[in-house]
């Protein structure tokens, strides 16, 4: 019977230039990063269900009222917003699976480490996602 080979991985790691892109450590980075992201956006989802459920308050203030309301609507949809990100966050998890995580899916090349860093989810590299807004720009326009 064979034993399971455990990835030892220390918190304090962070991704640097210097070595091989996409590694296994690098990879076990985003895969954790990614993880945290998606627990702790479904913990605030939690935290506001349980916030609306007990915030039923009638007010009998129309000003009161109007204010709760807009509370709760700008509340949901930040949530849903939210609920895009989770598919999205998902989606990068599937790519770390398939091996093509880091990559940018229109040129194939590796997407920086800064960028993935500050937005874990990103599919495109810096100059192929500038030409995608630059596009959308003059779509928009139209």
């Amino acid at each position: 019977m064979s034993e399971a080979t455990v990835l030892t991985f220390d918190e304090t790691y962070r991704p640097s230039d210097g070595e091989p892109f996409m590694n296994e450590r690098q990879v076990e980075y985003f895969r954790r990063k990614l993880l945290k992201w998606k627990d702790d956006i479904l913990r605030e989802s939690r935290e506001t269900v349980s916030h609306l459920q007990t915030d039923t308050e009638n007010h009998p203030d129309l000003a009161d009222r109007a204010s709760s309301e807009t509370d709760r609507s700008l509340e949901l949809r930040t949530r849903d917003r939210q609920r895009k990100l989770i598919a999205k966050i998902d989606e990068a998890l599937r790519r770390i699976e398939d091996g093509v995580y880091g990559y940018c899916e229109e040129s194939g090349e590796p997407i920086s480490l800064a960028r993935l860093e500050a937005r874990p989810i990103a599919t495109l590299g810096l100059e192929a996602q500038e030409r995608h807004e630059r596009r959308e720009r003059v779509h928009r326009d139209d």
